[in-house]
């Protein structure tokens, strides 16, 4: 019987640490540049036909200056922008914000009922176990990109 050829260690290698940082980059809801750090990013699956979803997560400025998350894009949504959840009159309304401070050495915690980054115009539903590109712009650490986990509910 005939021996398989030896494998390329090279080959093996270089395929293993592609496989390995694809996965990496695909299940991980962290992300960071410099001073700030993004952490628990989850999206809200969609319910039944709605074009709107939020995205929340957590902010955190380990730098000395503070920050400002100014905008926000995805691919799976006609607008992204940054909301805050308000009582008014003892009615629950969304108001767009401009811009989020992250002071320096704190979190700021985009969450259901608070800050978030609203979705609107998807053009196809968030599906549970999937993930959404998006795109966070800061005015000083720039342009941050990540992978959302869709869930139904917060992560525990």
């Amino acid at each position: 019987m005939k021996k398989p050829p030896a494998a390329n260690p090279r080959r093996s290698t270089s395929l293993g640490a592609a496989a390995l940082l694809g996965w990496l980059s695909a299940a991980s809801p962290a992300a960071g540049s410099g001073a700030l750090s993004l952490e628990g990013a989850w999206a809200r699956a969609s319910i039944g036909s709605s074009k709107v979803s939020a995205v929340y997560l957590v902010v955190t400025n380990r730098g000395e200056a503070a920050d400002r998350l100014i905008g926000a894009e995805t691919e799976r949504a006609g607008r992204a922008t940054i909301h805050r959840s308000v009582v008014e009159a003892g009615v629950m309304k969304m108001r767009q914000v401009d811009a989020v401070e992250v002071p320096p050495g704190e979190s700021v915690r985009l969450e259901p009922g608070g800050l978030h980054v609203m979705l609107t115009g998807i053009a196809s539903p968030l599906e549970t176990g999937r993930s959404i590109p998006l795109t966070l712009f800061f005015e000083r650490a720039g342009k941050l990109v990540l992978s959302v986990p869709v869930r139904r509910s917060p992560p525990e």
